[in-house]
């Protein structure tokens, strides 16, 4: 019986190619090295190539909700598994107007990372496992790390602006990913089609959140829309992998995940300051 290779999309002329593939053979450029999941390291078999970035964006999310989550049964909250209070969700780097206006601009990241429920948390990697994936294989990894970094901060200052509400979620960047995708459409020469999936996506998801007695962040989702498609319409799709260019987008990547790093360690340190 033969076995095929795993298929991937050239970057470059969007052709279909395997993962074993160092040029592509039909626009003669050189691949990018194998993604992590690739190797047959400690995760091969485990992350699939495809969403490996996005699965370690997820583990960290879940990784936050469990330790979010055991502070709040610690402090006196026995269904926190299921349900969050805002006191927790503030102390841990939620979007919380008051301590913003004080100089915690940090909290524009990290309330990205957090969640409010069980149902909330599954409802939004449900949203970055399918968008994660489809973003880094038409963008490249360095620019969805941009957008999702740029989506998040957007989508929470739009709140900031527009709601007093305490807020939280990864939805900001769901809706940053959902609004390169539809960028990609337009660069293609497609417009902003209704029949598109990515379109019918946003408009339910933004109407659904419309609705009122929902609660729902509508303010961070068109933030997050609006800088996703921005970024990804500006940016283009990955160009020769030894350009100016793209190692500007690599530096730009590796920017947005240290400053998020910088975020959670002024979160943690704030938090022990506070918790004394």
């Amino acid at each position: 019986m033969d076995v095929m290779d795993p298929r991937r999309m050239c970057p470059h002329c969007r052709a279909f190619i395997t993962i074993k593939d160092r040029v592509c053979p039909y626009c003669h450029e050189p691949l990018a090295p194998k993604q992590s999941g690739e190797s047959p390291g400690m995760f091969a078999g485990f992350i699939p190539h495809a969403r490996f970035n996005m699965m370690i964006i997820l583990l960290i999310n879940f990784g936050l909700y469990l330790a979010t989550a055991i502070y709040s049964m610690n402090a006196g909250h026995p269904n926190a598994f299921f349900e969050l209070d805002n006191r927790t969700l503030i102390m841990l780097g939620a979007k919380f107007n008051p301590l913003i206006a004080e100089g915690q601009w940090w909290r524009l990241v990290t309330a990205g990372f957090l969640h409010g429920g069980i149902m909330h948390i599954f409802s939004n990697s449900i949203g970055l496992f399918i968008l994660g994936a489809d973003v880094e294989e038409t963008f490249g990894a360095s620019r969805m790390f941009v957008i999702y970094f740029c989506s998040t901060v957007a989508g929470f200052y739009a709140s900031a602006v527009w709601s007093p509400a305490v807020s939280i979620g990864a939805s900001a960047a769901v809706f940053g990913l959902l609004g390169a995708m539809i960028a990609y459409g337009v660069h293609a020469g497609h417009g902003i089609n209704l029949r598109s999936g990515y379109v019918l996506w946003a408009v339910y998801n933004l109407v659904f959140g419309l609705l009122g007695g929902l609660n729902i962040d509508n303010a961070a989702h068109i933030g997050g829309l609006a800088a996703g498609f921005a970024i990804a319409y500006v940016a283009g799709t990955e160009g020769r992998l030894r350009s100016a260019k793209e190692y500007l987008w690599r530096i730009a990547g590796w920017l947005c995940i240290l400053i998020t790093a910088l975020c959670f360690l002024k979160m943690y340190l704030w938090f022990a300051e506070s918790t004394r």
